[in-house]
């Protein structure tokens, strides 16, 4: 059985062939609109009425499923090449036309949040079957790319006694019974009984696990869930989300940022090479949404612009310091237009800050470095403090338009001593990751590895304005829906 998708490129032919789809529309009992999910556009199949039942064209409704017999002919309408002249037609499942109204497969205009609170069906509507493809597409060309690259998969626990980034923001897993929790002397809660014999979380990363696999195969990434238990109810979070991380013996930062560059504008050429018709239809979505919207808040580009404009430019560089006194001295701060205004050197750079680095001042996309050591990561390498006794790490964050932060990687700090120092100066119990310290005393070399958060790429290439938007079944706080 062939799939609409290649129906629609075929050239009209006498072999017979069925077709099973859903109904889109069905106008004058004549022309039916079928959509069976393998691209945007609907395949025309022409009934002649006089050759069915009425009990059957009554059951051709909008979210109907059929099955259509026919040949393929050349279109004598507007709007397709091709369309299929009907001989035969099945009802393979039925579709109530007043819960149809109820729902968002009713043909009419949805808001994004009635989508989101009927999630299990709004992958049947034009906007969600094109994100969700992207997706897709988006996933293959990641594993593609490393694979080319001569990377390794690397299967990182899910279920984890470790805290990767030291926020505390995690999932704990138990299985003890809360009714009847076993205690300590001390009136805690004893882990000692519980499955693993210690607490145990949802990973927030794979980065640690990936690391040791780079220190034995070279070059390897990991694909998978992630989990984050931060109260953040915005357009950017999730609970729940996909990474991408890479690991590289003897890469140092530069060669890092190269090849996170060199990956991102891969992925998005895969899928404007093979998500055209999808990227062209959420650009046409995007420009009507913009119509709504004040000047200020529209996209600056057309969305295939933006994103062929990703791959022609090289990424601007610029150093975490030389991007303070460029915020300081901004219009915006200024006239303290930023809701955090930068003071002085070792802000913490917020959304807002690296949006306008990337939107007004470079106007491309932008690789900050050298970030300050206090509000980075107890793994991040330690650079020699400047003339200023200044202490930065060898970090690096990727800054996107409409986004900001797309991607977060450092050199990893590969000297025994200094990482022990380290983790005792952030508080990081040694017992508790003593296999990643002790890693450093076997060969430890320079290495190096970044993150990307998959939904935040597929927001980027999709043009969706809300995370929950590009994610089949969005957890979030208070919502586990689904």
């Amino acid at each position: 059985m062939k799939r609409i998708a290649d129906i629609l490129k075929s050239d009209p032919s006498m072999v017979e062939m069925t077709v099973k789809g859903w109904v889109r529309s069905f106008r004058n009992d004549r022309f039916i609109a079928l959509n069976d999910g393998s691209c945007i556009h609907n395949l025309q199949c022409v009934i002649e009425p006089e050759d069915h039942d009425q009990e059957i064209l009554d059951q051709i409704n909008v979210a109907a499923a059929v099955a259509v017999t026919g040949t393929l002919v050349e279109s004598s309408g507007s709007g397709q090449r091709v369309e299929l002249q009907s001989t035969a037609i099945k009802i393979l499942a039925t579709a109530d036309p007043e819960d149809v109204k109820r729902t968002v497969l009713s043909p009419k205009r949805h808001k994004l949040d009635t989508l989101r609170e009927q999630a299990h069906l709004r992958v049947r509507t034009n906007t969600f079957g094109a994100v969700m493809r992207v997706r897709a597409a988006l996933s293959f060309a990641i594993h593609k790319y490393f694979q080319e690259k001569g990377f390794y998969q690397a299967h990182t626990p899910i279920l984890t006694g470790s805290d990767a980034e030291g926020a505390g923001e995690m999932f704990r897993v138990s299985t003890l019974d809360p009714k009847n929790m076993p205690l300590t002397e001390d009136g805690e809660i004893d882990y000692s009984k519980d499955f693993f014999g210690k607490e145990a979380n949802l990973t927030v990363s794979g980065q640690l696990e990936a690391e040791t696999y780079a220190m034995g195969l070279g070059q390897v990434y990991t694909f998978g869930p992630t989990f984050r238990a931060e109260n953040s109810n915005t357009s950017r979070h999730l609970a729940e989300f996909w990474m991408i991380e890479p690991e590289v013996a003897f890469n140092d930062l530069d060669a890092n940022m190269d090849l996170a560059e060199d990956f991102i504008k891969y992925v998005i050429k895969y899928a404007l090479d093979n998500c055209s018709d999808d990227i062209d239809f959420l650009e046409q979505r995007l420009e009507n949404e913009d119509k709504t919207k004040p000047m200020a808040e529209r996209s600056p580009m057309p969305l295939r612009k933006k994103l062929e404009f990703i791959g022609k430019n090289n990424f601007k560089r610029v150093s975490y310091t030389e991007a303070i006194d460029i915020l300081k001295n901004s219009k915006p701060n200024k006239k303290k237009k930023f809701k955090y205004l930068i003071e002085e050197w070792g802000a913490d750079l917020q959304s807002e800050h690296e949006r306008y680095l990337v939107e007004k001042h470079f106007e491309c996309p932008v690789i900050l470095f050298d970030y300050p050591a206090k509000i980075k990561a107890f793994y991040m390498r330690l650079n020699e403090a400047d003339a200023e006794g200044r202490e930065t790490v060898r970090a690096m964050d990727i800054l996107f338009p409409g986004i900001g932060e797309i991607v977060g990687g450092s050199q990893r700090e590969e000297r025994y001593e200094v990482l022990k120092k380290k983790m005792e100066d952030m508080g990081i119990p040694e017992e508790e990751l003593w296999w990643y310290l002790e890693m450093r005393k076997f060969g430890s070399v320079v290495h190096s590895g970044f993150g990307l958060g998959f939904e935040r790429l597929v927001m980027f290439v999709t043009g969706m304005g809300n995370v929950r938007d590009v994610i089949p079944y969005p957890r979030t706080p208070g919502s586990a829906e689904f």
